[in-house]
């Protein structure tokens, strides 16, 4: 397992021995450990082609390809206007 140093601020600190003495983790090294891995997923990069990125271009197009042109509708409508 590797090991690195860190200096935290303050206020990160106490929140981490606020954790722990809540019971949320069992010491300060798990408590670290698990925020680290919780952080680094949220950043979860996928290196294979079709990956996020590509799957959000095509989440986009489908909306705005859903969209229909009021104009273009197919029911008839009144021309009069509505209040």
């Amino acid at each position: 397992m590797a090991q690195i140093e860190v200096d935290l601020p303050d206020r990160i600190d106490g929140e981490l021995n606020r954790l722990v003495e809540s019971g949320e983790f069992l010491n300060r090294e798990r408590a670290i450990e698990d925020l680290l891995q919780r952080g680094v997923s949220a950043y979860d990069i996928d290196e294979e082609p079709g990956g996020v990125e590509e799957m959000e271009g095509d989440l986009f197009t489908q909306a705005v390809e859903d969209q229909q042109d009021p104009a273009m509708q197919d029911e008839p409508s009144d021309d009069e206007p509505t209040f």
